[in-house]
C-alpha cells in the first residue's frame, strides 16, 4: 500500500462562485473530506501534488494522508468531478476511513502470466479481459494496491471467475458475498473471431468446390 501525502487548507469561500474562482487561479482543487463521526469539512488542495499523484494507479486504491492546516486526516478517494471538455478536475470527495472497520474500495485486476499462457502460446486463442477491477472489503491496514490474476494455465475455452482469484489475508470479494450467482467472470481465452470467420469461409468454399465438381460429373 503506497503513502500518499497531500496538503489542504479548509475551505470557507463555498458556492459555485468560489469554486469557479478555485479553477481562475490554477493552483487549488476544490474538494470534501467526509464520513466518520466528524462533520464533512470543505476543503481545498494544493492542486500540482494533487494532479501528480492522480497519475498514479495505486492513488486511487490507497490511503491517502491529507494534512488539513495541521490537522492530519486519513482518507480514501471517492470521486472526482471533472470538467466537461477540459483536463480539469472540478471537485474531489474524500471518506475518513477508520482503522478499526472494513471499508469497501475498487481495486484494479492485473493478468500475469500472458505469455505463458497455453491457451494462447499453444492454442492460438485470444485473451479477453472481462473486469479491470473489483470491490473488496477489509481493514485500511490490509487494503492492496491491485489484485493479481494469473492466466498461465489458462487453456482454450476456460475462464476465470471472481471465487478462483487469490487474496490476501483480511481481504474479501463483495460480490461473492452475495452467493454464488454472483461468481463473474474476470478473464476467458477464446477462439480468435477472424480466424473462426475465415477457417469457416475455406470450408464452405471448399464444399461450393465438391458440389461443383459432382454436378459436373453427372
Amino acid at each position: 500500500m503506497s503513502d500518499y501525502q497531500l496538503t489542504a487548507n479548509v475551505r470557507t469561500d463555498l458556492g459555485k462562485g468560489a469554486s469557479r474562482r478555485l479553477r481562475r487561479e490554477n493552483q487549488q482543487v476544490a474538494a470534501i473530506i467526509y464520513g466518520g463521526e466528524k462533520a464533512p469539512q470543505p476543503i481545498t488542495i494544493d492542486k500540482p501534488a494533487f494532479y501528480k499523484a492522480l497519475e498514479e494507479e495505486a492513488f486511487f486504491s490507497s490511503i491517502i494522508n491529507i494534512d488539513v492546516d495541521g490537522t492530519k486526516e486519513q482518507v480514501v478517494i471517492r470521486d472526482l468531478q471533472r470538467h466537461p471538455y477540459k483536463a480539469l478536475i472540478t471537485h474531489a470527495d474524500f471518506l475518513r476511513v477508520d482503522a478499526t472497520h472494513a471499508m469497501t474500495l475498487n481495486v484494479p485486476l492485473h493478468v500475469l502470466g500472458e505469455d505463458e499462457c497455453k491457451g494462447i502460446k499453444e492454442d492460438g486463442g485470444v485473451l479477453h479481459v472481462l473486469a479491470t477491477e473489483v470491490q473488496i472489503s477489509c481493514l485500511p491496514k490490509d487494503l492492496p494496491e491491485y489484485l493479481e490474476v494469473d492466466v498461465s494455465g489458462l487453456g482454450l475455452g476456460e475462464t476465470l471467475h471472481l471465487s478462483d482469484l487469490t487474496l490476501p489475508a483480511g481481504v474479501t470479494l463483495v460480490e461473492l458475498s452475495h452467493g454464488e450467482s454472483h461468481d463473474a467472470g474476470v478473464v476467458s481465452i477464446t477462439r480468435p473471431t477472424r480466424g473462426t470467420a475465415s477457417e469457416g469461409s475455406d470450408e464452405e468454399a471448399a464444399e461450393g468446390e465438391g458440389g461443383e465438381e459432382g454436378q459436373s460429373e453427372e
